[in-house]
């Protein structure tokens, strides 16, 4: 099975945050890879991955970095496919730093951006991406879409059964 989502991150340490892309990717079976690639204590390996991508079946790349956050934006400099970024909240900043970085990418070499922590996210709009070509894919999203609709209509139900005295509905 040949990868078509490429879920990158600056240390391994931003794993926690990033399997959450991973989890919904292969929840919704599409073939991925994950690696720790590093904008700046690894440049030439990052811009050989990303020179490489493409030929090597990958369609989007997902990459995830705090701090200085480079690696999106590197990575996005080196490639025509789609990059989606994810800034990773950091020791200091609360991922802010990590935020604007990403963000600010000069004309020409756009990177997608999710919230703060936001891998879910980063997956679920790669998928989407995928989906306008694939329509198992968008068979699944839109059973996920509607799992999520699910979800809340069953909480503003349960709701209704929680009692105050002074509550009305």
């Amino acid at each position: 099975m040949t990868p078509i989502v490429s879920i990158i991150m600056g240390s391994t340490s931003d794993l926690p945050v990033m399997e959450k892309a991973a989890q919904l990717l292969n929840d919704m079976h599409v073939p991925f890879e994950i690696n720790a690639l590093s904008a700046h204590r690894t440049p030439e390996a990052v811009e050989s991955f990303a020179r490489g991508a493409a030929a090597r079946g990958i369609r989007v790349i997902i990459a995830g970095a705090g701090m200085a956050a480079a690696l999106p934006g590197v990575i996005a400099a080196s490639t025509t496919l789609p990059v989606i970024g994810v800034p990773i909240k950091g020791s200091t900043l609360d991922g802010v730093d990590a935020l604007y970085s990403i963000l600010q990418m000069p004309p020409g070499i756009p990177v997608a951006t999710v919230a703060i922590n936001g891998a879910l996210n980063a997956a679920i709009l790669a998928v989407q991406m995928l989906a306008l070509s694939d329509e198992r894919l968008a068979a699944d999203l839109a059973a996920y879409k509607e799992g999520l609709k699910k979800k809340i209509t069953k909480a503003n139900e349960d709701l209704k059964e929680v009692k105050y005295e002074y509550k009305t509905n």
